[in-house]
């Protein structure tokens, strides 16, 4: 019989938008069996070293990730950056900075829906933020408590998403400066959930830019998405990821643990292709 070690390395805990803390993560994925599991918060590695603490007693590796949101052509792209060095005081500073911009957009899109006639207050977005990175779905999530809105996705089809009345652009990194930033601060660059995004025509650039891997496995990847970008890894000589991208139970997508997985051999070339094996 064989075996396979499956990865998730697409997670999202309580630093940024996810609903569980690092600690939870790790308790469910070492129910799942997970070989390894990396936490891709957004703009932000706080969660990462509370999640190898409670690893250390279980067979769980949790390696370093983050989520960049870069804006590009109308699309908002998001690359994910692997096995990035803690201490690099660039990335670190640079994370701040995005954290505070997330901060102003959260203001200003608040602002615009009370222009929409939907009153929520800033402060309890902070506070659904639990202090860490502060996204839409805490936007989204403060509309659901007062009743705006009959789910989170609502929320975002009706008024955060791209083009929506509410939604305000993030248009100052591009995805070549996120990839240049992860390399520079040791890490391995790749693009998250091409999918749901038009770039395939660009992927030459990227490349050129540094990017190392797509991620192929993801729980808004169909079949025929998965088949597709998986063969274009072979073609291209990149890294094939995956993840569930997960958020938590209380998001209305994105909310089970495990449910886009990779094999462990992707850790392995992660690891190679940023010097650490």
């Amino acid at each position: 019989m064989v075996i396979i070690l499956c990865v998730d390395l697409h997670i999202h805990t309580t630093a940024s938008d996810g609903s569980d803390t690092p600690g939870e993560v790790v308790e469910k994925a070492v129910r799942l069996g997970l070989r390894a599991i990396a936490l891709a918060d957004h703009d932000s590695l706080a969660g990462v070293r509370a999640a190898q603490q409670a690893a250390a007693d279980f067979n769980l590796e949790v390696l370093s990730g983050v989520e960049v949101n870069t804006y590009f052509e109308g699309q908002e792209i998001h690359v994910l950056g692997y096995l990035i060095d803690p201490q690099n005081d660039e990335f670190i500073s640079k994370l701040a900075e995005f954290r505070g911009e997330r901060l102003t957009r959260a203001r200003k899109m608040v602002k615009k829906l009370k222009q929409l006639g939907i009153n929520i207050d800033f402060d309890r977005v902070k506070e659904l933020s639990e202090g860490g990175s502060v996204g839409r779905p805490h936007i989204a999530r403060a509309m659901l408590e007062k009743g705006y809105v009959a789910s989170l996705q609502e929320a975002f089809n009706n008024y955060l998403g791209a083009g929506k009345p509410a939604f305000i652009p993030r248009e100052k990194l591009s995805p070549a400066e996120a990839i240049q930033l992860i390399i520079r601060a040791g890490g391995v660059p790749v693009l998250a959930h091409p999918g749901l995004v038009k770039l395939d025509p660009y992927l030459p650039d990227l490349m050129e830019a540094g990017l190392k891997g797509l991620e192929v496995w993801h729980c808004k990847h169909n079949p025929l998405m998965v088949e597709h970008y998986y063969r274009l890894t072979q073609k291209l000589g990149l890294i094939a990821t995956g993840g569930s991208d997960y958020h938590g139970a209380v998001h209305d997508t994105c909310n089970v643990l495990g449910a886009a997985v990779a094999p462990y051999r992707t850790v392995q070339l992660l690891k190679a292709a940023a010097g650490k094996n």
